[in-house]
């Protein structure tokens, strides 16, 4: 058997004083015991009267107390090492993150589905770790940080770990908001101890990989304190971390420091950013239509599922704007169901029921009388003809009056396709929408119930971005008012004014719409009382009766 040499290397450089010690304290047990033995055979072999002796005995007595004090020291010393500095106020400077061997993690290649870009990123930078020897012959450098950007849900723990598995290297996995606390100076010890290990890890195994998620909380824009101590804390830990990567470069430690956000990236430090830190942006977006096809063929081979009824192209096209993780989560909720119904395979109707639930909340046990049955359908009728009659981009899928999560009904309006790119019909679309539960219960009753409180804060907030960040209001002003900290009150004003003309244009075209098709209202209105939800081929059939068509 073959002796790694560097193992022992590492483990006597990194516990030497432990193996000092119990070497010490096993040489003065063997040498209490040789004396004894000794002692006891002299005494034997002497004369009677002088066994009687109590002279005999002082040396041995002599040299017990000696040898009970070392231990007694050896104890109290090393009791006084752990409260100190593993349980006391030291400890809290400490990381007691363990690393995962890379082997270990098991999600490989194969196993990162839907972030096609992403992942041909990630492949050049697990060539870069393994091929070290290749980079350094022409002069280049390791990357020492890689930063992966994006919205929750897309896979960027994911693909952190399957980097990882790649490269057969330790992981180190933390979560940002663990560096932080309350006393100013541990986030900033935690970093130390961070990196240290790592360090230790890389002279060990060749290199490793730390992975801070939501890298956010640690690394967001220093600035001055305020007198409580949060803001010099925040600023000492990300100081340290500054520091800490820049001795990345000084010495051959082949460590790759990981870091996830869903934070747009200028809120992040500008030192933080810059290169020789995090060299590489990695961007892990939502799945396109494509991807979502390749993201439920590998869910749904986990699961037992009819492949003559569930089509995986259909799911891919109904799933717009869904994340890996909501699939994955469509995918499991399906097979709840299936089991609480007692089938054996997964079909499309426990799908269907899956995703409702996820985007439209639980049914609630909760009676509502029959003024509040009509005016909930008119409402959510008002939402369902301005979609399907001003919004070609999405589909009115379903329409229920039955309590869900927060709401007494809803309107379930997916996206058709994937966009990218938003222009000002596209804003104005969503406004007219919001706007149309309100213009239909002005239309019936000639009042309104709080349940515009929700479509009037999403309408507001779309002319407000227009108006404010986009220039599309109608004075003319050009610009993103909104990171402009002092704006005149005159300029205030007239952006105010425009928002509200947007809001106004909007409901007069509304308005004027549900009055002209008062009688297709009727109709939905009356179909949601007498069966509670309406699925879109029952939607479809009832435009269809009054000659409407997707525009």
């Amino acid at each position: 058997m073959k002796i790694n040499w560097k193992k022992i290397r590492f483990y006597a450089k990194l516990h030497w004083l432990k193996a000092l010690l119990f070497t010490l304290l096993a040489a003065l047990a063997v040498s209490l015991i040789i004396f004894i033995i000794i002692g006891l055979r002299a005494w034997n072999e002497s004369e009677s009267y002088l066994r009687q002796s109590q002279l005999a005995m002082i040396p041995l007595q002599l040299y017990l107390q000696i040898i009970m004090a070392l231990i007694f020291g050896f104890v109290y010393t090393y009791l006084m090492y752990w409260l100190y500095f593993k349980r006391g106020a030291s400890s809290f400077s400490q990381t007691s993150k363990k690393s995962v061997a890379g082997a270990a993690i098991g999600i490989t290649w194969d196993d990162v589905i839907g972030m096609d870009e992403a992942k041909q990123e990630a492949l050049e930078i697990v060539k870069l770790i393994t091929d070290r020897a290749s980079l350094q012959r022409i002069g280049g450098k390791i990357l020492k940080g890689i930063l992966m950007l994006g919205p929750p849900g897309c896979g960027k723990t994911y693909l952190a770990k399957a980097i990882a598995t790649e490269t057969k290297l330790p992981f180190i996995s933390m979560s940002g908001s663990e560096f932080v606390e309350m006393f100013v100076g541990v986030g900033a010890g935690r970093v130390r101890s961070l990196f240290k290990r790592a360090q230790h890890l890389a002279e060990l195994e060749g290199g490793c990989i730390i992975f801070i998620d939501e890298i956010d909380a640690v690394g967001a824009q220093r600035s001055m304190d305020r007198g409580f101590g949060g803001s010099t804390e925040h600023n000492t830990t990300l100081n340290q971390l500054l520091v800490e990567m820049d001795g990345l470069k000084d010495k051959n430690y082949n460590i790759v420091l990981i870091g996830a956000t869903n934070a747009p990236e200028n809120y992040l430090d500008q030192a933080l950013l810059r290169p020789g830190r995090f060299d590489r942006k990695i961007i892990v977006d939502k799945p396109n239509l494509e991807d979502r096809e390749k993201l439920f063929a590998y869910y749904l081979k986990k699961v037992k599922y009819n492949p003559t009824d569930v089509k995986i192209d259909r799911l891919a096209r109904i799933t717009v704007g869904q994340t890996p993780a909501d699939i994955s989560n469509i995918v499991s909720e399906a097979a709840l169901i299936t089991v609480r119904n007692q089938n054996l395979t997964i079909s499309m109707k426990e799908i269907d029921e899956a995703r409702e639930r996820i985007a439209l909340g639980i049914k609630r046990r909760v009676k509502l009388s029959e003024k509040e049955k009509w005016q909930t359908a008119y409402h959510e009728s008002g939402h369902a003809i301005i979609t399907y009659l001003l919004a070609p981009s999405k589909d009115v899928f379903k329409i229920t009056i039955t309590p869900r999560g927060p709401t007494g009904g809803a309107t379930w309006i997916p996206e058709r396709e994937d966009t990218f790119i938003e222009d000002s019909n596209n804003i104005l679309s969503k406004i007219k929408i919001g706007l149309g539960s309100y213009a239909a219960e002005k239309i019936k009753y000639n009042a309104t119930t709080t349940g515009v409180y929700g479509d009037f804060s999403s309408a507001m907030h779309h002319a407000h971005q227009m108006v404010w960040v986009c220039g599309m209001g109608k004075s003319g002003f050009l610009g993103n008012w909104e990171i402009v900290s002092q704006i005149s009150e005159n300029v205030k004003a007239k952006l105010d004014a425009d928002v509200q003309d947007i809001l106004n244009n909007c409901l007069v075209e509304v308005t004027a719409l549900l009055k002209k098709e008062e009688p297709l209202m009727d109709r939905l209105a009356q179909e949601l009382v007498v069966k509670s939800e309406l699925n879109y081929d029952e939607i479809e059939a009832i435009f269809k009766e009054f000659g409407k068509s997707r525009p």
